[in-house]
């Protein structure tokens, strides 16, 4: 026999990245609404982009030489590209060039970008408005305000210069002259000859400093030249929509899929089969498919009661994974050797794991099994109201069971009809004072016992595992448990501690039964357990209204 729940392969990094990727494609509004935020974006950049035009100009910075021609001349060296650049967008450049443009210093101080070209002496003035001749006149405007302003800075600095040679030269002609007056009055050639020696060397300086002058007059003050002058642009500046649509969708995937991983990486539920076999390691048996609304409200009416058996027109599918479920149980050896189940769920309520226990039932019954479901349930029992019951004598194996500590169990054995499949026996649950000593008592162990006939199993419905301590102690007893719940609605902390729970009871994990959201319908119809038709009122246990008839439709021998 092969044993289904064998350790699964750990899998590979391809595997891992293919599971989160199809994760992260389960978050839809994420990514449908971080790509409608890429479009938007991109459209309105073009749009705004649209009325926007941009001229520029280019000049290459020179340094004032004397001559430029001479070999070996290195003066544009000493010139700070950086600076240059802070003074062509300083604040007195902007007021020279909007008193030529005769426009606001602020629009155009704020529409003028300046860049230098890696290497390179040149300036590249940048101006973008809504006008394409207002951009090519307010960018020429900066350029000659930058090119006035440094060549006024440079006339000046020269000036200064001058001025300080000048202030230099003055006294030396005033006592070189008088020097000149001394030597003709001079009456001893030794006294003549210093004073001429002193007058050559006063001389010397005045040619020196006039030879300084000149050469400061005779620079070229040329500040740059205007290598590309700026011209009214032809076309908008901006990209396009149709780029700016293509990149604010690139982005929009990017941002959608970001904010899906965000939302992936924070989600305590699990969001795979793949994350629920590693929490409770055990393999999914199945995965149920939502019951329609119609099929639901048919068979409550078919049965008068809402169902639970499977089986009906539009039911096929689902009665099919019933039957493929039981047929993974019944090849697991740890389920073969005792045939004792358990199914519960980790929390909340919902009628899945009660259609779960009672499907699985119909179907071990299908295989030829005698099968006992057992509603261990003793807080809100309610599965002999939600069955269709026949009468009938029960099969020779189902021995009665003495009444239990607190009156569960009760001794009552009712045979359910499970239409095409055939008929199993229920032990309908009932509300006793002590739960906990009722399921642990010595009849309930030998109700549990009747597995061990041959040819029969038994099943067993216990409440969620999280919510109370019932379903721990029942695991040591049945020992296979089946899980079932929600992988959207649970979490995977929550399946984790079942799994702890479970093992240290000395029980195994058997599988996992998956399935969707219970629709709305179900939910109504499993509160309107009212009376069968068929059962008299006077004849139901007055302590559990809606539940199960008592012991004397089907007496204890």
């Amino acid at each position: 026999m092969t044993d289904v729940t064998r350790t699964e392969a750990q899998p590979d990094e391809g595997d891992l990245l293919r599971d989160q990727f199809r994760q992260l494609l389960r978050y839809r509004t994420l990514l449908v609404a971080g790509v409608l935020a890429g479009l938007l974006g991109g459209a309105f950049l073009a749009y705004s982009g649209a009325d926007s035009y941009t001229a520029t100009s280019e000049v290459m910075v020179r340094a004032a030489t004397e001559d430029p021609f001479a070999s070996g001349a290195t003066a544009d060296k000493n010139i700070n590209i950086g600076t240059e650049r802070q003074t062509a967008l300083s604040s007195t450049v902007a007021d020279a060039a909007a008193r030529t443009a005769g426009a606001p210093v602020a629009a155009m101080a704020h529409c003028l970008q300046v860049t230098n070209p890696p290497n390179t002496l040149v300036l590249r003035f940048t101006c973008t408005t809504t006008s394409a001749q207002r951009a090519a006149d307010w960018v020429n405007a900066f350029t000659k305000a930058y090119l006035d302003d440094r060549q006024a800075q440079t006339k000046a600095t020269i000036a200064r210069m001058v001025d300080s040679y000048q202030a230099q030269l003055d006294p030396i002609v005033v006592q070189r002259n008088g020097l000149l007056d001394q030597i003709a009055q001079a009456k001893s050639s030794q006294i003549a000859g210093t004073l001429v020696s002193a007058q050559t060397s006063l001389l010397g300086r005045i040619t020196e400093l006039n030879a300084d002058i000149s050469g400061l007059r005779a620079l070229d003050t040329t500040p740059g030249v205007v290598i590309k002058p700026g011209v009214a642009p032809g076309a908008p500046s901006g990209p396009g929509l149709p780029t700016m649509l293509g990149l604010g969708g690139a982005v929009g995937v990017a941002l959608g899929l970001l904010g899906a991983w965000v939302r992936l990486v924070f989600d305590p539920t699990v969001r795979s089969d793949a994350e629920v076999t590693r929490a409770l390691g055990a393999p999914v048996l199945g995965t149920l498919p939502r019951r329609r609304r119609r099929d639901a409200a048919r068979a409550a009416a078919e049965d008068g009661a809402p169902g639970l058996l499977a089986g009906g027109r539009g039911d096929m599918r689902l009665a099919e994974e019933y039957r493929a479920v039981a047929f993974r149980l019944t090849h697991d050896r740890r389920f073969a050797d005792r045939r004792r189940l358990l199914v519960v769920a980790p929390r909340g309520s919902g009628d899945t794991p009660a259609a779960v226990a009672a499907n699985l039932s119909a179907s071990f019954a299908e295989m030829g099994m005698e099968v006992l479901l057992v509603e261990a349930d003793l807080r809100a029992p309610s599965l002999a109201a939600r069955l269709r019951t026949v009468d009938g004598v029960r099969p020779g194996w189902a021995r009665t069971p003495a009444p239990g500590e607190g009156g569960w169990p009760a001794g009552l054995q009712v045979p359910i009809d499970a239409g095409e499949s055939g008929s199993f026996d229920l032990v309908p649950g009932r509300r006793v004072r002590n739960v906990a000593r009722a399921l642990t008592s010595s009849p309930a162990g030998r109700l549990f016992a009747e597995a061990d006939e041959p040819g029969s199993a038994v099943v067993v419905l216990a409440p969620p595992v999280l919510t109370y301590a019932d379903a721990v102690a029942l695991a040591g007893r049945v020992e296979g448990v089946v899980v079932v719940c929600d992988p959207r609605a649970v979490h995977r902390a929550d399946l984790e501690r079942v799994h702890e729970l479970i093992d240290a009871a000395g029980a195994h994990v058997l599988g996992v039964v998956l399935h969707s959201a219970e629709p709305g319908t179900r939910r109504r119809l499993s509160l309107r357990r009212t009376p069968r038709a068929d059962v008299p009122a006077a004849r139901r246990d007055p302590d559990r209204p809606g539940t199960a008839p008592t012991a004397e439709r089907h007496p204890v021998p």
